[in-house]
């Protein structure tokens, strides 16, 4: 069956969709959508979004926390660009807010953007992880755990497994199919 599946959904069917909604949700739902009517069949897709305490509603990344002023940041740009917001406004206590969307039919399509879905709230600091970098994803060298004060790279696994929002999407899912 699987295999079958396989032949039906090919990197050259699946369409591209432009994520240009202004939240997560937004963004969830365009691609929930797209690849429901591309296939056909229930989908689900998840978006998140960088959110920063007491900072301007301007500088807030949100959806857009690789493209700033109309540009697309590479890894190294990203790392600038944040670490100067750090210098201006100090540490930024962060989250990533996340959001669902769920299509099974045109007339059942369940959403959701709860504080459940967040991740825990960390600093950002403008002195990125002296030793790892992982390439696409330069700002997780610069967060620390807020409890511990350390960079998350140097958490041990299991408090970063601690770290994970699953739950707040295993309640959604458990909530939509009635578990």
């Amino acid at each position: 069956m699987m295999q079958g599946f396989r032949h039906i959904i090919s990197a050259q069917s699946i369409p591209e969709v432009s994520e240009d909604g202004n939240s997560p949700l937004e963004n969830a739902r365009l691609k929930a959508l797209a690849y429901y009517n591309a296939f056909q069949i229930p989908v689900f897709s998840c978006d998140s979004g960088l959110y920063f305490d007491n900072v301007p509603d301007e500088v807030q990344p949100g959806v857009h926390v690789r493209n700033v002023g109309g540009k697309c940041l590479s890894d190294e740009e990203m790392m600038e660009y944040y670490a100067d917001l750090v210098r201006k406004f100090g540490n930024l206590t962060a989250s990533y807010k996340n959001a669902i969307c769920f299509v099974i039919d045109e007339t059942h399509i369940y959403e959701a953007m709860e504080p459940s879905m967040e991740s825990e709230k960390f600093v950002l600091t403008d002195k990125p992880h002296s030793t790892i970098r992982k390439k696409g994803f330069p700002l997780d060298s610069m967060s620390i755990d807020i409890k511990t004060g350390k960079y998350y790279y140097d958490l041990p696994e299991e408090k970063l497994e601690q770290v994970a929002v699953e739950d707040g999407f295993l309640m959604f899912f458990q909530k939509v199919l009635g578990l």
